[in-house]
């Protein structure tokens, strides 16, 4: 799943692209996700000028000089491709076609993907701008593993499976800590870590793939490494499930509970 690394570098890339151009046509293949029917996204997007993408969270905003807008949550396997003329990728689920001749594909071999037309901005604080004490006393109220807190969108936005493994192990806090008994002064170095290596993964990857627009390898990351025994420091990695989400931790990891 994409989660704030690339969809930031996909929303530089796209709006490199798109932003000041007309969207001649919109084409969803795949209704079963919708929430509105298909001609309101037609009536309501085609012909207008797009304004911005922005991301929010783990979505793409697409921001349009008539007030409207689409939101792209592309979920475990969605992915977006250039095309011109006709789409020919595979499992599309919708086709934006702009007036300077780009067409946008996203596509899903398991039809996951979000369209939303005008979505509601989420008022969870997003995981690179979290206020000062906000997380101690978010994590002060539950008593659910740090992992599961963390992955659950409701706390905080845009991180999800592999990043808070990389994030956790930063830190040196075990994922299976019990998030109220985590002590302030290891919650503001979780706070650093979420920085670290949000900021460090994107550098990473704008330095490997400038101009992508879909997820790339992740042999970069420090633990979780799904087909690996070790760290790239050279640790055994413990595997367990938490909440039916595979976890990748170390011994190193301090356990809170």
């Amino acid at each position: 799943m994409p989660e704030i690394p690339d969809l930031n570098i996909f929303q530089k890339n796209l709006s490199a692209k798109l932003v000041g151009q007309k969207l001649a046509t919109i084409s969803i293949l795949i209704e079963r996700r919708l929430r509105r029917p298909v001609v309101d996204f037609k009536s309501s997007l085609e012909g207008a000028k797009l304004d911005s993408i922005k991301r929010f969270g783990k979505e793409l905003h697409f921001a349009f000089d008539n007030g409207h807008s689409l939101g792209l949550h592309l979920m475990l396997y969605g992915e977006m491709h250039w095309f011109e003329g006709v789409n020919e990728n595979r499992f599309p689920i919708a086709d934006l076609m702009f007036d300077n001749g780009s067409g946008l594909a996203i596509c899903d071999w398991q039809k996951s993907v979000i369209l939303t037309l005008d979505p509601v901005e989420s008022k969870v604080p997003d995981a690179l701008d979290i206020p000062s004490g906000y997380l101690a006393a978010k994590l002060s109220k539950s008593s659910k593993a740090i992992k599961t807190l963390l992955t659950d969108g409701k706390v905080v936005g845009g991180i999800g499976n592999a990043y808070v493994d990389e994030i956790l192990y930063n830190a040196k806090i075990s994922p299976l800590s019990q998030a109220n008994k985590i002590p302030e002064d290891r919650i503001e170095i979780l706070e650093k870590s979420i920085e670290v290596v949000l900021n460090n993964a994107e550098r990473h990857i704008v330095e490997n793939f400038p101009f992508t627009i879909n997820e790339k390898e992740r042999d970069f990351l420090q633990v979780h490494r799904p087909k690996e025994k070790l760290t790239l420091a050279g640790e055994e990695i413990l595997k367990v499930e938490i909440d039916k989400r595979k976890t990748y931790y170390t011994q190193s990891q301090y356990l809170f509970d």
